[in-house]
């Protein structure tokens, strides 16, 4: 084709790039020596043609060099770019929350909630994919950001759908209290819990000095479900507990509902005191630090009916003072209705220490009350004065009309460490 043609053919096809390159071409054609022909010339101005158009399209792959100017072919930029399990919302509760880089290696990933904390987590191996220790909340909104070891980064959002039924819970001893060498860790629920693997995984305990214990599920006397931790013998006096319940996002099963908060205590564990009744010979001892500090008599629940007393080992639930004390709220039709001093409660059936100066003919004699451990005014105010929640009541003899039940108060000692054991929800 002639030139003229070609200069012609590429103003059809590049009216706006071409003009400035072809305008070059002429000037360069003209000035041509006749040992140059014009045709290699023209090949030369096409490359330059292309160049251009490759700058401004951006569709081919830049050259990369490495250390020692040598082209290392076609170089791809990193993708920054992050998915995440759980995105919308309405997003699943109850699910850990996975982030997962394109390509590279993650270097941070911060996953916080609306108005709470970031979720902690760990990356995989590969730096490929960070998951959250624990599981999404319901109804809570998070925003991801992630960045990677190249420099780039990415962020995300989603909120989880609102928790249908939220379950709740009632926790003893209460925070920052000193408690007897008996006093279980005791968690009710407010409804069922069928996930009880996931709900004990997440309840932590950690004490002072590394004592050994266990949860073990129950029925409480109430009829709801709970969970005790106690240890494998009665605590260390000076121990100090800690309860972190990291329970947002648990899910406790069909007709349970989801938890939505968090919930830790902390408790000390003050003297080794222990309440010796001895129902056969009617005599209640204190003892502290192995010494007897206390021996008097006492006349407790009347034997061979309803109204004997429970035997094993009781723990000092609260101690509440004088209060109305009627026989018809514990099954005993209308046999008292009196106000009691000094009252210590037992068991949740209605076993009770207290002062009972009208059974005082009795007192070291016969077991002759409605159940309860009945002492005179002085001697109940002075064992009152020195108890604490939490302490043992270690009851012996023959009349008795069985052992306290482990949900029955705090009946949990009256059950064998290896058969406690089995009661966990993870093994």
């Amino acid at each position: 084709m002639p030139l003229t043609q070609r200069q012609s053919k590429a103003q059809e096809v590049f009216p706006l790039i071409a003009a400035p390159f072809i305008s070059a071409l002429r000037s360069t054609v003209r000035n041509a020596t006749p040992t140059r022909p014009a045709r290699l010339v023209l090949i030369a101005g096409t490359a330059v043609l292309g160049a251009a158009l490759t700058a401004c399209s951006g569709g081919a792959a830049a050259s990369g060099h490495d250390d020692r100017g040598q082209d290392t072919g076609p170089s791809k930029a990193a993708d920054t770019r992050i998915s995440v399990n759980l995105r919308g919302t309405a997003a699943a509760a109850g699910r850990p929350v996975t982030v997962k880089l394109a390509t590279g290696k993650l270097r941070t990933v911060t996953v916080s909630a609306d108005g709470g904390d970031a979720l902690s987590g760990r990356l995989s191996a590969d730096g490929g994919t960070w998951t959250s220790d624990r599981p999404a909340a319901p109804g809570t909104t998070y925003r991801v950001e992630a960045k990677d070891t190249g420099g780039g980064s990415d962020t995300a959002g989603f909120t989880t759908a609102a928790a249908g039924k939220v379950n709740k819970l009632t926790l003893a001893p209460g925070k920052n209290t000193t408690v007897g060498i008996a006093q279980p860790l005791s968690i009710v629920f407010d409804h069922p819990v069928k996930n009880k693997a996931a709900v004990e995984k997440a309840l932590k305990v950690s004490t002072s000095n590394d004592t050994e214990g266990s949860w073990g599920w129950l029925r409480d006397y109430s009829g709801r479900d709970r969970v005790d931790w106690r240890p494998r013998e009665y605590w260390k006096s000076g121990t100090r507990i800690t309860l972190d319940a990291d329970l947002n996002g648990v899910d406790s099963g069909p007709s349970g509902g989801w938890f939505v908060r968090d919930y830790a205590t902390t408790f000390t564990v003050g003297s080794s005191q222990v309440v010796k009744v001895d129902l056969d010979r009617h005599r209640l001892a204190l003892r502290r630090d192995g010494r007897t500090v206390m021996d008097v008599p006492m006349s407790a629940g009347t034997p061979g009916g309803d109204k004997a007393s429970w035997r094993g080992t009781a723990v000092l639930m609260a101690k509440e003072g004088t209060i109305n004390m009627r026989s018809e709220t514990v099954g005993l039709g209308d046999a008292y209705d009196k106000m009691v001093d000094f009252s210590m409660r037992l068991t949740w059936s209605g076993m009770y220490a207290h002062a009972a100066p009208w059974n005082a003919a009795y007192f070291g004699v016969a077991n002759h009350s409605s159940g309860c451990v009945g002492m005179s005014d002085a001697n109940a105010a002075s064992l009152y004065r020195q108890a604490r929640v939490g302490d043992p009541f270690e009851i012996t003899g023959a009349d008795a009309k069985g052992t306290v039940a482990e949900g029955n108060g705090y009946g949990a000692w009256n059950v064998s460490w290896a058969d406690w054991r089995t009661r966990s929800a993870l093994g």
